[in-house]
């Protein structure tokens, strides 16, 4: 079973700014690699991290070694959906020889976490900015507890939602975790049945595919 737990963080103004500059900095990361994936059309993880992690890190050293790890995940992940998907209008096995898309990241982009980056301990959050720590007061209930303890953990994703407040989601996936009301299931996005526009709602809209003309 797949959870996705999602926690708000209450910042301050001076908070909510570090983050904002953390989230403009990581999809500058990102943008920096994409055309790097679109040219060589490799999007695995760890053949970008060998062939661009330490150019990545040295133009961006600010962002700390692990964020800039995050972000070539990141890349990657999205590669997968838009080029490699079966039935992606962009995957290269429909269209042999044509020009890959560009894939391109707003500033609006998630940050994604990891246990390098962000720290739980009992009623505390801490997680990296590019400024120090930043840390939270965490009350978890018994029953997010437990899917903690009992599930894996997948990814750790910062979003800020429309009411312009910050919120962490953790997906985590178990076959012995247990129900919890509250914790929501994870929802996949689904293919599209027919090419979309590059703003389709398959693709996120912190994304946009840009195709030559």
């Amino acid at each position: 079973m797949n959870f996705q737990i999602r926690v708000p963080l209450d910042t301050t103004a001076e908070q909510h700014a570090r983050l904002c500059a953390l989230r403009v900095v990581f999809a500058q990361v990102c943008n920096q690699l994409s055309p790097h994936v679109q040219q060589s059309r490799v999007w695995n993880r760890v053949a970008l991290h060998h062939l661009h992690y330490h150019a990545l890190r040295a133009q961006f050293p600010a962002l700390g070694s692990q964020m800039v790890c995050n972000a070539i995940y990141a890349v990657s992940k999205m590669a997968r959906l838009v080029y490699q998907h079966p039935k992606s209008p962009y995957n290269p096995a429909l269209n042999p020889g044509a020009a890959l898309p560009l894939l391109r990241f707003a500033d609006s982009c998630p940050v994604y976490f990891d246990r390098h980056t962000l720290s739980l301990r009992p009623g505390q959050l801490s997680l990296f900015t590019m400024d120090g720590r930043m840390r939270f007061e965490l009350t978890l209930g018994k029953d997010k507890l437990a899917v903690f303890d009992q599930a894996k953990l997948r990814e750790i994703v910062l979003n800020e939602r429309v009411d312009k407040v910050f919120e962490l989601s953790f997906f985590l996936d178990s076959a012995d975790a247990p129900d919890v009301s509250d914790v929501g299931e994870i929802t996949l996005p689904k293919a599209p049945t027919a090419p979309p526009a590059p703003t389709a709602d398959w693709v996120p809209e912190y994304v946009s595919v840009e195709v030559k003309s």
